[in-house]
């Protein structure tokens, strides 16, 4: 009996001192801190003050950014396959035009980018033709069927325009240009004309007379100038690759920046 009491005893003090473990506070590891957490965790008021600071502002017309961009993808495909769908295209440049005319709102160095990424040669790719041939021929042209190239220097604030077989320039028409920067509005007239390579003065109203009698021009433009103005594009863009604008006729229009002709152009402007 004597012996039961003393293991009794033992199994008391082992389970007492057994569960003492569970009272011992454990160890705690300091979480690592990013330097800026541990600044906020030291000032009660850094991060409060650092939500208070201003947030940089947006670019001007950045919200219109998206579809511009997606717009412009479509339209350099077309540029550069011909194989989008005309009506895509047409839906693109409508697209293009309505933002980028909300974005030069917004900011007007929308403007002055378009007229510096105008100056070099663009060939245009694809027209809808204007509104008066799009009645005549019930439709739109899309792809345009001839080498029509467009060469604007903006130092001189002159341009060209030929149409071409192969690199030599059947017709070549000469004349200065205006660029209004608040409207994105271009105004021309084309003072001489290169016929291969033969070069005479034009009279005032000359070659909008030629472009209506010839189909190369628009109607419109020949009467705008018996109403004693000239014939305009209101552009929508123009960059490193493409070019758009709605011509005084009504139509839209898509050109893409041809290297070569911009290289012979910048050489010799009078070569045909």
């Amino acid at each position: 009996a004597k012996r039961r009491q003393e293991m009794k005893q033992v199994i008391v003090i082992a389970t007492v001192l057994g569960g003492a473990g569970a009272f011992i506070t454990p160890r705690l590891v300091a979480p690592v801190l990013s330097r800026r957490a541990a600044v906020e965790a030291s000032n009660p008021f850094a991060a409060f003050f650092q939500n208070m600071a201003p947030k940089p502002a947006a670019a001007p017309g950045s919200e219109f950014d998206e579809v511009i961009t997606e717009a412009r993808n479509l339209c350099l495909s077309a540029a550069n396959t011909k194989a989008e769908d005309g009506e895509t295209v047409v839906d693109a440049l409508l697209d293009l035009e309505k933002y980028m005319r909300a974005k030069a709102k917004a900011d007007p160095k929308v403007a002055t980018d378009t007229l510096t990424g105008l100056d070099g040669a663009w060939r245009l790719i694809f027209t809808t033709g204007t509104i008066d041939t799009q009645k005549k021929i019930k439709g739109r042209i899309n792809y345009f069927p001839l080498k029509a190239v467009q060469c604007f220097d903006t130092s001189s604030m002159r341009l060209t325009n030929s149409i071409m077989i192969g690199d030599k320039s059947l017709i070549k028409f000469f004349g200065p240009f205006d660029f209004n920067l608040k409207s994105r509005k271009l105004e021309f007239d084309f003072t001489s004309i290169s016929v291969l390579g033969l070069k005479f003065d034009l009279p005032k109203g000359g070659a909008a007379e030629i472009g209506s009698a010839t189909g190369l021009g628009s109607d419109n433009n020949k009467e705008l100038v018996d109403k004693g103005k000239r014939p305009f594009f209101n552009w929508v863009s123009a960059d490193e690759e493409i070019a758009t604008a709605r011509g005084g006729g009504g139509g839209l229009a898509l050109w893409k920046r041809d290297l070569e002709m911009q290289e012979r152009n910048a050489a010799d402007p009078e070569a045909f």
